[in-house]
């Protein structure tokens, strides 16, 4: 038998509605803050994600699925959704126009080749946001507030902020030393990857899952101790915003995130539900402002965030939100063989005028067509009886109040739906 390939899983019929909820919301609460639709390519150039993710960077390293193509083209498939969406608002032209944030989401799934366990998968699903062309700090504040509202209407109680500044360059270059001379005289205690990242991009090192409670983590030095003045005033300005909204949040010094291109704020959303596991990000993200240039645009400033639906799945189904699967049948046409041929043609009919109608397939006897319209929660059914259809009537019966009444059958339709908004 084949099976789905390591590290994926099938989406079924049963649990599909979890899936289209949390989407509605998503694309409902995005156009309340004027975000648009984009969808990029699932497979991108291999460079794309070296130069935008990051070298140094173990998506890059070690996660990504590359292979060439029969053009000899080094392919990767998407490991994650900003660097594509920048990379189309370049390729696009996008900042065209001047002094215009540009806002953008995107969903769909992305693919990493990394160690699977409850909630990371090697195919998984993101949705997330870009806004760019604004350097102000209360797009920040705008970007972190979407999200949070996001997860509010989808119900999550056990959420917090967690937010730190990475500074900018200025800041993060006295940092770089500052961590260099830190890590060095311990450096053969670090596990490989933390040795390479110290000689690549030192803050890496603060990411680290491995040594994260070796001595030297603990006594790091922290990057608001090497902020310029003009970083320390966007980070507040950041903060205050945040505080006007009533949304809080947990400053985390070590908080890097997994990805080269963030500058100045960055920010994840931790779920605290008890026994959720170790895999408690639901998404997170950050301002990116050299991101645009790197992949061969002007320099443009962004910031966005992702959320991981699988994780929020993950979430609902452990804070016990009920989502209604709203997959009952409106109408359940009963029909007998002779009948078959109008029931039919009402079926469809039926369809065509916005009801949500079944039948049976199978011949079954009448008891049983009944039992299936019970098990499909129909709200109504219709016998299409020989004698009635003669005389022009159906039979239709309330399920819920078990009334049944004979309709013209010119009447139908607008019997149904009157009775449906009662």
């Amino acid at each position: 038998m084949i099976q789905t390939p390591k590290g994926t899983y099938d989406i079924l019929p049963k649990d599909v509605h979890k899936w289209h909820y949390i989407e509605d919301i998503f694309r409902k609460t995005c156009a309340l803050y004027n975000y648009k639709e984009i969808r990029t390519p699932i497979f991108e150039s291999t460079e794309l994600f070296v130069r935008g993710v990051g070298e140094s960077t173990d998506i890059v390293n070690k996660e990504m699925y590359t292979f060439l193509d029969k053009g000899n083209r080094s392919i990767t498939l998407r490991p994650e959704g900003t660097a594509g969406v920048v990379r189309s608002y370049v390729e696009n032209k996008m900042f065209a126009e001047l002094n215009q944030v540009t806002k953008l989401y995107y969903m769909g799934p992305m693919f990493r080749y990394e160690r699977m366990q409850k909630g990371r998968s090697r195919q998984f699903f993101q949705f997330g946001v870009e806004a760019l062309g604004s350097n102000d700090p209360t797009i920040d504040a705008e970007v972190i507030s979407l999200a949070v509202n996001i997860l509010e209407q989808i119900g999550l109680k056990h959420v917090k902020v967690v937010i730190n500044t990475l500074g900018d360059k200025a800041s993060r270059v006295n940092y770089r030393k500052a961590l260099i001379e830190h890590f060095t005289p311990v450096k053969e205690e670090l596990c490989s990857d933390c040795k390479r990242r110290l000689e690549q991009n030192p803050l890496r090192v603060l990411d680290c899952k491995v040594d994260c409670e070796h001595p030297a983590m603990k006594s790091a030095p922290k990057i608001r101790d090497y902020l310029t003045d003009e970083a320390k005033v966007f980070f507040a300005e950041v903060l205050r915003d945040l505080d006007s909204l009533g949304i809080k949040y947990e400053i985390n010094d070590n908080l890097v995130r997994g990805l080269d291109y963030y500058n100045h704020t960055v920010f994840e959303f931790i779920s605290t539900i008890p026994g959720f596991g170790s895999q408690t990000a639901l998404g997170g993200g950050g301002r990116y402002d050299g991101l645009v240039s790197e992949i061969g645009g002007p320099e443009i400033p962004g910031v966005g965030f992702a959320l991981g639906m699988d994780r929020l799945i993950l979430a609902i189904e452990e804070e016990g939100i009920e989502v209604d699967p709203k997959d009952n049948v409106e109408v359940f046409i009963v029909a007998m063989n002779e009948t078959r041929t109008f029931a039919f043609t009402l079926l469809e009919n039926l369809r065509r005028a916005g009801i949500k109608a079944e039948k049976d397939f199978f011949e079954r006897k009448i008891k049983a067509q009944f039992k299936q319209a019970d098990k499909l929660n129909a709200n109504f059914t219709i016998i299409v009886g020989e004698e009635e259809l003669q005389r022009g009537v159906v039979s239709i019966k309330n399920m819920k109040t078990q009334v049944q009444e004979e309709i013209n059958i010119d009447n139908i339709i607008s019997y149904l739906k009157q009775r449906m908004e009662e």
